[in-house]
C-alpha cells in the first residue's frame, strides 16, 4: 500500500496524479451542477393533465433537486476501482479493464457516461469486499484524504499484486478517527466488510443485528435502508419505509445520514409515535411492575378475550319487510353465521362489515326459493335496511379500542373475566387504576397504555404494513412494543438493531430468538458484529468488565483503535467528607474545561438527578452547554447529557460523572449497570471518569 499527499510545486497537472484526481473531482462537481440544471429547467406545463398530476409531479421534481445538491464539505467520490478486465465480460477474451469512482450519488456528464458511481451499485461492491486474498478482479484500489471537502491525499492498494504485502489504511483509520463535530454522519467510505454483507442483503428477508457499542450497528442500519431504496426504489415508493428510534433526541442525532446519501423520503418516528392516537395523550407513568405486566405478550390475549366479548348470540328471529314481503331469518340460523365469523377469526371490524351481507344473503336465498330474481342492488339494500343494522348492532356492536382498554383498567370485574388463566391475581392487581378515570379523554395515560390501545385497534382494523422498517436500540422494546412494530411491517421485512448487554429497561430483551417471535419475523437472520471501530480499546475494555454481570455469555467487542491515555479514572472527594459533592462537581467542570482543548465534540454524561447541580455548575463557570439532539457546531461543543438519554449517541470525548449514582438511579442493580455500560462506551476518542462514591464492585 502506497500513501500519497501534495509534492512539490513544479509537478504539472498533467503528471502529478493528486493534480488529475482533483481535475477530476472539479468536473464531477461541475457535471452534477449541470444535472441539477437540466431538473430546475424542466417545464411541466405541457405534460400534466390536471392540477393534481402537476402538484404530485412538481414535489418529486423538487425532491430531485434536493437529490442532487452539491454539499461542498462532504466528498464527492471518496474511492477509485481499477478492474484487470470490464465487468461482466468475457475473461478469456481479454477485455481491457475499466476504471470506476465511488461517491455518495451517481454523476454522469453530457453525454451520459458516469463520472461518479453510486456506492451501492454492483460495480462498486469490491471497494468494500475485496481483498489480497480475494481480488475480485481488481487491480488498484484507491481511497481519498479530504479536507474541508477539499482532495488532500490518495493512498493505493494493489490488490493483484503478490509483491505488495497488505497493509492497514491510514487514511481509512484517520476516517473513522475524525473528531465528530455536528449530527451522525454516514460510513459510505469506510463500510466494512462484514458490515457490507448486511447492508447488501436483500428486501426479502429480515435481519437482527446484534452488535456491540462502536460497531457500527445504527450505520449498517440506516446504509440498509438506503441500499433497498437503490435496488428495490419503486416498490418501496410504493410501500414506504420507517426508521424507528428510542427517542426523539437519538432520532435528531440521526436525521442527516440519509439526505446525504441522497435520501428524503425516509420517515423517522419512536414507538410512542406510532402508537399516538388524536385525543389521547402519555400523561401518566407506571410503576416497574405494573409496566412489565402491560408489555407482557400475554395482554394480547386478554385483549383479544375483551374485543370477542362484544359478539352477543341473537335474541330472536330476524324480520325483513320488502315491499308488500316479509322476510323471516331465524335465530339459529343467524346463531349459525355469527359462529362461522368468529371461528374465520378474521379481524373484529371486518367480521362486523361482513356480517350484515351475509344476513342479506340469507334473505336472497329466501327470494330465489320464492321464485323471484334478485341481484346484487336488492342484497346491499337489504344489508343497509334498519331491521338488518339494528340486528348487526346488537349482536356485533362497534368496538371503541380506547373505551376497551380503558374498562380493562378500571373495571376489576371484566379484567378478571377475560384474564382468567392468563394473568395472576397480583398481576391482575398491578394493572388496575388506583382511583379509574371517567373517561378516555381525561385518563392519565402511560405510555404502556398507548401500546395496548394499539393492539386493540389491530383487532378491530388491520394496521397498514409498510414496505421495511428498521428498529434501532431495540433491546430495549417490551413484548407488545414488539408486537407494535411487527404490525406495520406484517407484508414487509425489517432490520432489527440492538445489543443486549445496553438493554435498560424493566423488561429489556432476554434473546433476539424471543424478541423476533413477537416482532412477527422469526425466520429473521441473526448477524453479530464485534469489531469495535469507534470505541478505544483501552475504554471497551474497561467497559467489558461488566457483561459477566450484565449480560453472561455476551461475547466483548474487540476494538480495532489501540489508543493510549484514552482512559482516565480518578476519584475526586474530600478525604475528611467523602459524601461532600462540591469536589467532584468542581473536578468535573475542571475536566469538561480540559477536553474542550481537544478537537470535537464533548459529553458529559451523569445520573440524571445529579443534571441540575452540574448545570448550575457549568453556568457559573461560564461554560455554555447543549441540551442532547441538539446541534454540536465549532463554538459550541459541550452537551450535558442525561445518563436515561446517552444510548446511541457518541462524542469524541466524555466526561462520565459519578458511576454510583447512575447505577443507583435504576430500579435494579442489573439495569443500573447496563445503564453504566452505555455511558462508558460512548467515547470515541477518550474517556474521563471521576467518582466520588466507591465505583461499583463490578468494574473492579
Amino acid at each position: 500500500m502506497s500513501a500519497h499527499a501534495p509534492e512539490a510545486d513544479s509537478e504539472t497537472a498533467a503528471t502529478h496524479p493528486l493534480a488529475r484526481e482533483q481535475a477530476h473531482l472539479t468536473a464531477s462537481r461541475a457535471a452534477l451542477r449541470a444535472m441539477r440544471a437540466d431538473v430546475e429547467a424542466l417545464d411541466i406545463r405541457d405534460v400534466t393533465a390536471n392540477w393534481v398530476n402537476a402538484i404530485v409531479l412538481q414535489a418529486q421534481i423538487d425532491d430531485r433537486i434536493k437529490a442532487l445538491a452539491d454539499l461542498a464539505h462532504t466528498p464527492l467520490f471518496f474511492g477509485r476501482l481499477n478492474y484487470l478486465h470490464a465487468p461482466g465480460a468475457d475473461l478469456a477474451e481479454g477485455a481491457e479493464g475499466e476504471q470506476f469512482y465511488i461517491g455518495r450519488r451517481h454523476v454522469h456528464d453530457a453525454d451520459g457516461d458516469p463520472m461518479v458511481i453510486d456506492w451501492r451499485a454492483p460495480v462498486s461492491q469490491p471497494f468494500y469486499r475485496a481483498s489480497k486474498n480475494d481480488p475480485q478482479d481488481i487491480a488498484l484500489r484507491r481511497r481519498f484524504g479530504y479536507t474541508g471537502g477539499e482532495l488532500t491525499a490518495y493512498e493505493d492498494e494493489h490488490l493483484s499484486d503478490p509483491s505488495e504485502a497488505a497493509a492497514v489504511s491510514k487514511l481509512l483509520q484517520q476516517e473513522i478517527e475524525r473528531p465528530r463535530v455536528g449530527p451522525m454522519r454516514d460510513i459510505v467510505a469506510t463500510i466494512q466488510p462484514e458490515q457490507d454483507e448486511i447492508v447488501r442483503s436483500g428486501l426479502s428477508g429480515s435481519v437482527c443485528v446484534q452488535g456491540g457499542p462502536g460497531t457500527g450497528k445504527t450505520a449498517v442500519g440506516l446504509h440498509r435502508v438506503a441500499y433497498l431504496l437503490y435496488a428495490h426504489r419503486e416498490r418501496l415508493a410504493r410501500t414506504g419505509t420507517l426508521v424507528i428510534g428510542p427517542n426523539r433526541s437519538f432520532l435528531h442525532y440521526i436525521e442527516q445520514v440519509l439526505p446525504a446519501l441522497g435520501e428524503l423520503e425516509v420517515k423517522q418516528a419512536t414507538v410512542e409515535d406510532l402508537v399516538s392516537r388524536d385525543g389521547l395523550e402519555i400523561r401518566g407513568t407506571d410503576a416497574a411492575a405494573t409496566a412489565v405486566v402491560k408489555g407482557d405478550a400475554r395482554m394480547a390475549e386478554v385483549l383479544r378475550r375483551a374485543v370477542r366479548s362484544h359478539v352477543s348470540p341473537p335474541a330472536e328471529p330476524l324480520m325483513v319487510v320488502r315491499g308488500s314481503r316479509r322476510w323471516r331469518v331465524p335465530t339459529y340460523e343467524l346463531e349459525e353465521i355469527v359462529a362461522e365469523l368468529l371461528d374465520r377469526d378474521i379481524r373484529y371490524g371486518a367480521a362486523r362489515d361482513a356480517l350484515p351481507q351475509r344476513i342479506a344473503h340469507t334473505v336472497l336465498v329466501r327470494m330465489e326459493q320464492a321464485g323471484e330474481a334478485p341481484d346484487d342492488r336488492v342484497q346491499d339494500a337489504v344489508a343497509r335496511g334498519a331491521a338488518v343494522k339494528a340486528a348487526v348492532k346488537a349482536m356485533w356492536p362497534a368496538v371503541d379500542p380506547a373505551k376497551l382498554v380503558l374498562r380493562l383498567l378500571s373495571d376489576p370485574e371484566f379484567l378478571a373475566e377475560h384474564a382468567q388463566g392468563v394473568l395472576s391475581d397480583d398481576e391482575q392487581e398491578l394493572l388496575l387504576w388506583a382511583k379509574p378515570f371517567r373517561s378516555v379523554k381525561s385518563a392519565k395515560w402511560s405510555a404502556a397504555d398507548l401500546v395496548l390501545i394499539d393492539e386493540a385497534a389491530d383487532l378491530v382494523e388491520r394496521t397498514h404494513s409498510l414496505g421495511h422498517v428498521v428498529l434501532d436500540e431495540a433491546q430495549d422494546l417490551s413484548p407488545m412494543q414488539y408486537r407494535a412494530v411487527g404490525r406495520r411491517c406484517t407484508t414487509g421485512s425489517a432490520t432489527v438493531l440492538g445489543d443486549l448487554a445496553q438493554g435498560t429497561t424493566p423488561w429489556a430483551t432476554r434473546g433476539w430468538d424471543e424478541a423476533l417471535a413477537h416482532l412477527g419475523k422469526p425466520e429473521a437472520v441473526l448477524e453479530e458484529l464485534t469489531a469495535g471501530f469507534r470505541v478505544p480499546r483501552e475504554v471497551i475494555a474497561y467497559a467489558s468488565r461488566l457483561l459477566p454481570s450484565i449480560s453472561p455469555g455476551l461475547a466483548p467487542v474487540s476494538s480495532v483503535r489501540e489508543t493510549p491515555g484514552s482512559l482516565v479514572v480518578a476519584r475526586a472527594a474530600d478525604p475528611a467528607d467523602p459524601s461532600d459533592p462540591s469536589d467532584l462537581t468542581a473536578s468535573v467542570i475542571d475536566a469538561c474545561r480540559a477536553s474542550l482543548g481537544h478537537e470535537g465534540s464533548i459529553g458529559l454524561i451523569a445520573a440524571d438527578a445529579r443534571i441540575p447541580e452540574l448545570a448550575k455548575a457549568l453556568e457559573a463557570a461560564g461554560m455554555a452547554y447543549l441540551s442532547p439532539g441538539e446541534e454540536t457546531t465549532a463554538q459550541s461543543r459541550l452537551t450535558l447529557v442525561p445518563a436515561s438519554l446517552a444510548k446511541g449517541l457518541e462524542y469524541d470525548y466524555v466526561v462520565l460523572d459519578e458511576p454510583a449514582a447512575i447505577v443507583a438511579g435504576e430500579p435494579d442493580e442489573r439495569t443500573g449497570l447496563r445503564r453504566l455500560y452505555v455511558c462508558l462506551t460512548r467515547a470515541v476518542s477518550g474517556l474521563t471518569l471521576l467518582h466520588a462514591d466507591p465505583l461499583p464492585a463490578a468494574l473492579a
